[in-house]
């Protein structure tokens, strides 16, 4: 469980260095260049995005139970996993009416997926793993909105309703997927009890 909470912390550290050590990251910059900082910055989050999908594994097989949700929990669970699914496939498009309107769908479909989770799972390991991630997506929210208020955040504008129709059409199809057979590959758990 050590290693979950320590994998957690590095990844959010990295993923947070804009909001808590801006001018260390604008010094980097400045010092190597923004392509080698980028270069870094994959690195280190795919590695510790590793150290999380390990550690999250090896906390499953130790892990005890903080509460029991009851079967109807995993339906709605899923369901947020649609709109989940459908604001990520949005946030990897050019903006429609839900990037616009949700402003920044990566980090909401983060918030919604961490809650689903929240909802469904109810073993310490999964409680630790995505109430982690729905704070560091309250966070990043906040952030963002500091950001555009001060100007140094622009959102990109609205261009066109056809790329909420594939967000939708996009979002669906990997949804069920996921429903069929993609979440037990991946992860090893039937995401709707059967």
């Amino acid at each position: 469980m050590l290693l979950l909470v320590i994998s957690l912390i590095l990844f959010f550290g990295i993923h947070l260095v804009r909001v808590v050590a801006p001018g260390w990251r604008a010094s980097v910059i400045a010092a190597r260049g923004e392509r080698a900082w980028k270069l870094g910055y994959s690195v280190a989050s795919i590695a510790t995005l590793v150290l999380v999908i390990y550690a999250f594994g090896q906390a499953r097989q130790e892990t005890g139970i903080l509460y029991t949700p009851p079967v109807w929990m995993a339906h709605l669970s899923s369901l947020l996993m649609l709109v989940a699914m459908i604001c990520l496939v949005a946030s990897l498009m050019p903006p429609g009416h839900i990037s616009t309107k949700t402003k920044h769908p990566m980090v909401l479909s983060v918030k919604i997926w961490a809650l689903a989770h929240l909802l469904a799972n109810g073993e310490t390991s999964s409680v630790i793993l995505f109430a982690g991630f729905l704070a560091w997506g309250v966070v990043l929210r906040i952030a963002l909105k500091r950001r555009e208020r001060s100007g140094d955040l622009v959102r990109k504008p609205f261009l066109s309703a056809r790329y909420d129709a594939a967000a939708v059409v996009v979002g669906t199809i990997v949804y069920l997927l996921f429903i069929w057979r993609l979440h037990l590959w991946l992860i090893g758990v039937q995401p709707l009890p059967i």
